[in-house]
């Protein structure tokens, strides 16, 4: 009886004529969910991230394994915690951003599914919610769309900072395996700001703290690409309108490019593409397609494009291998 029905009364019970009685249809209740999952998936992901964690504090203490490591692994599991923690906060700021202003629009929303990955590098492919309505105005779109990066964005920054005082200045490997990171320009910054320029011949030792900063910074770049459903699509569809479907399809050509500079761009060509056969191009219409946006929220779309220059980096992770000199 989704749509409504009609009940009639069974014979023998009544000796009036029978009449049919509609019964409205049944609504599922708003905001509800199977708590138990979030809460067992949230539980695994910090598993997994710790695991990761305790990783990346071995190499950060053993500098780059030139020294010995006299930590337990339980103590390793317990510094784990600077990573898989850090990140956990930034990954659920960003989500909760999103949950709270659907709960402030009543726009139907589930709590955030964090996403445990058993990969050596991150430990988890991040998190989403689930939004099971249709936003009613560019507005609505709009607000809930950015509130999720800033939130995140607020949570990783004083997260580099914190994390950045904890790293030491090291001289560069020169033997074994090992990956770079690419560095954001608030990465830049942060840096010099805390180092000054590091002299020939070192490089920063990062705390985990800072790498679950960096891997922050690149899920906040590439959500706020200005394509399809991601974050960046929402902001851009409301502030543009359907001339955001060009920008969409011209944000595809580029990472589709990037694949060229960096391997590292292939995961997220794919994951596009895949949007595009499942959703198309363009982005879902809201109820009220010719609201306009206020000066405010368009100041705030800049910000999210100064955010996403912050945050971005043409080459994420590229392996290095180092030789002995």
């Amino acid at each position: 009886m989704a749509d409504g029905d009609f009940q009639y009364p069974q014979a023998g019970y009544s000796s009036e004529p029978f009449e049919p009685v509609y019964v409205p249809p049944r609504r599922r209740p708003r905001f509800q969910g199977r708590t138990w999952l979030h809460l067992l998936l949230f539980l695994i992901t910090l598993c997994t991230t710790t695991m990761v964690g305790a990783l990346h504090y071995y190499s950060f203490i053993s500098d780059f394994e030139r020294a010995r490591v006299s930590l337990g692994f339980g103590k390793l599991l317990v510094h784990g915690f600077w990573y898989s923690g850090t990140l956990l906060a930034i990954l659920g700021a960003h989500e909760m951003g999103h949950y709270v202003f659907c709960r402030k629009y009543n726009i139907d929303a589930s709590l955030p599914y964090f996403i445990p990955a058993p990969i050596p590098l991150t430990g988890t492919l991040g998190a989403v919610i689930r939004i099971r309505e249709a936003f009613p105005s560019r507005t609505v779109l709009f607000d809930i769309g950015i509130a999720g990066p800033i939130a995140g964005f607020v949570v990783l920054v004083p997260a580099l900072f914190i994390g950045l005082g904890m790293s030491t200045i090291v001289p560069n490997p020169t033997e074994g395996l090992g990956l770079t990171l690419g560095e954001p320009l608030l990465f830049q910054w942060a840096s010099r700001l805390m180092f000054g320029a590091l002299p020939d011949g070192y490089t920063i030792n990062i705390h985990p703290m800072v790498f679950a900063a960096w891997f922050g910074m690149l899920a906040t770049a590439l959500n706020l690409l200005p394509f399809g459903q991601l974050d960046g699509g929402h902001v851009a569809y409301s502030a543009l309108g359907r001339a955001s479907t060009a920008i969409s399809i011209a944000t595809v050509t580029f990472v589709v490019a990037m694949t060229f500079i960096s391997r590292s761009w292939l995961f997220m060509t794919v994951m596009m593409f895949v949007m595009l056969f499942l959703f198309g191009p363009r982005h879902p219409r809201v109820l009220d397609e010719y609201e306009p946006l206020g000066p405010g929220r368009r100041a705030l779309a800049i910000f999210a494009l100064v955010m996403l220059v912050l945050c971005f980096t043409p080459v994420p992770i590229e392996p290095m291998e180092f030789f002995r000199r």
